[in-house]
């Protein structure tokens, strides 16, 4: 690609990002919002981040994840120079749009890495971009890269030593959902399920493993999605998910009229794509868990109206009511530099965050930026790091040891008064909360 590109993706990514990069980004003379003080004037650490911020299908429909993890990278930043910096340096972020193409964001990264000679690095949004593009780039060039939204089997399958990603591993989420079902009374346990997925590394290994747990329970499988049922969900699911594809997907699952339905989903729009056929055709699924989408606060209500949401789960390792201090703290940060309330918070926010925390971590136990340091301390079993998603101990392929028991799954009910839609953790793993609503009620239109 020609280095012209480059320029304009980091225009792009600029234009993008809300009014407050400026203060996240670490510039010294910058001012700042919600009373954050001004950082330090010394040398800046830049950091180098590629981001589906924008472009063709908004971004691959990656848009709005890739708008707020830099959202949560900002104020990792803003927080940190408030605070005097890191190691006394300010924070400087270098933001480049790969608008959810692979071939982007391996050119971002290696020019991130070789043009702007950035000291640290920071993962893009998903596994997908993860996997096959900024983990290859950034080891090959012996780069520390933590990750925040990277917890799909195809991260841990490059076995890269340089990798650290500190959410749930995607193939265990949905476990206390399928634990959960398959100890309902048979009067209200599903019998029949349906399983439509789109191929992608984040949504197919938890769909395949649910699958599998709920066939060996005695639930039968009325519909999958075409390919492969391996254990790793390799060639799993739609290949395309157009808005015509996933229609007919909704209509193959409404034929089958399946009481529980476990959708293997990447964003907002496949989900809303999905119900939207649901309640066009008046299919009424006892139960609806999807991989990703209603984890999307606002963004997913909007889409698919309050009513509508009730009883739809979501496995999700973070809410803004985590019972965590450094969340909490981060959470009233957040609230004074964007405004709004917790409830709202976006969970790649808190996963962005919590990513740069491991790379400050080792900035500040090594006093400095070499690239083997790092490295080193950050496999070092004795060094256990406090994160807004928890603690975070890392294995040699990257997975977070510490986050194996931290599954749990949410679900949308009504709010107070039987108003409005609040976003209520109820399996985490064997505990399961009273509220829970075991039928999901009917759509509302």
């Amino acid at each position: 690609m020609r280095r012209t590109r480059a320029k304009t993706l980091r225009l792009a990514a600029v234009t993008a990002a809300s009014a407050a990069v400026a203060a996240a980004c670490g510039i010294s003379n910058a001012s700042t919002t919600g009373g954050l003080a001004a950082g330090p004037s010394s040398t800046p650490i830049t950091i180098g981040i590629s981001e589906p911020l924008s472009g063709p299908a908004q971004a691959q429909g990656f848009a709005a994840d890739g708008q707020a993890c830099l959202q949560g990278y900002e104020l990792w930043a803003s927080v940190v120079n408030s605070h005097g910096g890191l190691n006394g340096h300010p924070v400087k972020l270098i933001v480049m749009n790969d608008e959810g193409w692979t071939a982007s964001t391996k050119y971002d990264y290696r020019w991130l890495i070789t043009h702007d000679h950035v000291d640290l690095t920071l993962a893009p949004f998903s596994s997908l971009l993860t996997a096959t593009a900024a983990g290859p780039v950034t080891k090959q060039y012996g780069y520390a890269l933590a990750a925040g939204q990277a917890g799909g089997d195809s991260v841990y399958a490059l076995n890269d030593r340089d990798l650290f990603s500190t959410n749930v591993p995607v193939k265990i989420q949905m476990v206390p959902f399928a634990n959960w079902v398959a100890s309902l009374p048979a009067n209200i346990r599903p019998k029949t399920a349906a399983y439509p997925a789109v191929n992608n590394p984040f949504s197919d290994p938890p769909v395949v493993k649910t699958m599998l747990a709920l066939q060996q329970a005695g639930i039968r499988t009325v519909y999958r999605a075409p390919g492969s049922i391996a254990q790793d969900g390799a060639n799993y699911g739609y290949t395309k998910s157009t808005p015509s594809v996933l229609k007919a997907a909704a209509n193959a699952v409404i034929a089958k009229h399946p009481d529980l339905v476990v959708l293997g989903s990447v964003d907002v729009p496949t989900v809303q794509a999905f119900i939207k056929q649901f309640i066009a055709r008046g299919f009424q699924p006892k139960m609806l868990i999807a991989a990703a989408g209603p984890d999307q606060g606002n963004q997913f209500l909007g889409a698919i109206g309050t009513g509508n949401s009730y009883g739809v789960m979501v496995p999700n390792g973070w809410f803004g009511g985590y019972s965590n201090a450094l969340s909490h703290v981060m959470v009233q940060n957040y609230i004074a530099k964007y405004g709004g309330t917790s409830s709202v918070i976006n969970a790649d926010v808190a996963e962005s965050y919590s990513a740069a925390q491991v790379l400050q971590a080792a900035v500040e136990a090594t006093h400095g930026t070499v690239q083997s340091k790092l490295i080193s301390w950050l496999h070092q079993k004795n060094n256990t790091i406090q994160t807004v998603l928890g603690p975070a101990t890392f294995g040699p392929n990257g997975e977070n040891n510490a986050a194996l028991g931290s599954a749990t799954i949410f679900q949308w009910q009504p709010g107070s008064g039987g108003t409005g839609a609040k976003f209520v953790q109820v399996i985490q793993n064997h505990n399961v909360s009273p509220t829970i609503i075991k039928i999901k009620p009917n759509w509302t239109g």
